[in-house]
């Protein structure tokens, strides 16, 4: 199973939702790659602070900022469960590649009207790539809400009726990710009960009950 974090307007949270994905899978049993196609290279730190920390590795993680990924990345997931790809933004062919590799296209965006309405070129891509790649699945994922917000719910409503639809869990605007970021940890093991980390869960499962490939194993 290759998931892919797409969005060509940076700063929606592709990194921690990628990251955090990759870790809740990891953590539940499954063997799992991430694979850091943005040039930034943000997963790679991650990574990297957290072997400078001592911690175990949970998942491997790989610079793959080409746009090969279409051959490259399934050749990878013949040896893991999953693939996770952290996609770049404003690169359209790495993007392309990353479409065309994907089984599952996740399309994180902030709660504004704005941030869905900023999404038409990457759903013009996807509708590219469905060409080549018609069973390809995607959803928007709402990230970096703020608890109960009216803007939150109305974002979700505005995407309601879109092809991709909205996944129905959020993740919210927590300041344990960007602890995560910098300690090179996942919220859940900073804390396990924390919102942060339920939601993350919450997240794995609804993808999970998808039923794409073997996530939904």
């Amino acid at each position: 199973m290759i998931i892919a974090l797409l969005n060509q307007k940076g700063g929606v949270g592709k990194t921690t939702l990628a990251l955090h994905l990759a870790g809740e899978l990891a953590q539940g049993g499954k063997r799992v790659t991430l694979l850091d196609a943005d040039p930034q290279g943000s997963a790679l730190d991650w990574s990297q602070q957290r072997a400078r920390e001592g911690l175990p590795r949970l998942f491997g993680t790989v610079g793959l900022a080409r746009d090969t990924l279409h051959r490259e990345a399934p050749e990878i997931a013949r040896d893991v469960d999953h693939v996770v790809i952290d996609g770049p933004p404003r690169v359209a062919s790495l993007m392309r590649s990353a479409l065309l590799a994907a089984d599952l296209v996740l399309i994180p965006v902030q709660p504004s009207p704005l941030d869905g309405w900023a999404s038409a070129e990457m759903l013009a891509l996807l509708a590219e790539a469905r060409i080549y790649r018609p069973q390809l699945v995607a959803r928007f994922a709402l990230n970096r809400c703020g608890a109960r917000t009216v803007i939150a719910r109305e974002t979700a409503e505005s995407l309601a009726d879109h092809d991709p639809p909205v996944l129905a869990t959020t993740v919210g605007q927590r300041v344990v990710f960007a602890d995560a970021a910098q300690s090179g940890r996942l919220a859940g093991e900073i804390d396990r009960q924390s919102p942060a980390a339920r939601e993350v869960a919450a997240l794995t499962d609804e993808i999970a009950r998808l039923g794409i490939g073997r996530v939904g194993q």
